[in-house]
């Protein structure tokens, strides 16, 4: 098995420590994971709004751009509308973010407003290159599951044909000794399934 992390300069440490890759790929994917980790200073918008310029560019069937991001950051009266739709675990640690932002996906095409079977899959799209972008300008970018979905549409005023997909956080990066122990625990990259595991040549086996 060849390893080609070891020999890139450019990837994180903390990356190159954690996670091996079979192939040759950008470094970017790798160095891409999800800190608890961050300093709770603010981030000035030049540092955060290319995030969401690069999500703008994800394909999209139909052109339709199905994502919407709503956000606010720390200096912002809805910030604890924000924090409060999140669970007590993921409050401990995204309190300290910059941003915290819901992602919300159209359900339906803008051209015929028929349904759109892949709005879901066309945000996730999005949301990878605003993750991507991030770990470009080494921010912490974390997403969320653990938040309620149903507070979120109706404190948000998210329009009925639009559908809440998840949440995310975005900082300055801290050092994991910020964390409490069971944080401090998980703040390093996870690995990954095989190639083999995720790919089914011919038929799925």
């Amino acid at each position: 098995m060849k390893q080609y992390l070891s020999d890139r300069a450019d990837l994180q440490e903390d990356a190159v420590e954690h996670r091996e890759t079979d192939h040759d790929v950008d470094p970017l994917f790798v160095t891409r994971w999800s800190p608890y980790a961050m300093t709770g200073e603010p981030l000035e918008e030049e540092e955060f709004l290319p995030l969401f310029e690069a999500a703008r560019w994800a394909p999209s069937a139909f052109n339709n751009q199905h994502w919407r991001f709503v956000y606010a950051t720390r200096e912002d009266e809805e910030w604890d509308t924000f924090v409060d739709l999140l669970t007590e675990g993921n409050q401990v640690w995204a309190t300290d973010a910059a941003v915290l932002g819901v992602i919300v996906s159209k359900t339906t095409f803008d051209h015929n407003g028929e349904p759109a079977g892949t709005h879901s899959f066309d945000t996730g799209a999005a949301w990878q290159n605003l993750a991507l972008e991030g770990a470009r300008r080494d921010l912490a970018v974390h997403g969320m599951a653990g938040f309620d979905y149903e507070r979120a549409a109706d404190e948000l005023d998210v329009p009925e044909e639009f559908a809440v997909e998840a949440m995310f956080a975005v900082g300055e990066r801290a050092p994991a000794e910020t964390l409490p122990e069971d944080l401090r625990e998980r703040e390093q990259p996870s690995g990954r399934k095989s190639i083999d595991e995720i790919t089914h040549r011919g038929r799925f086996e």
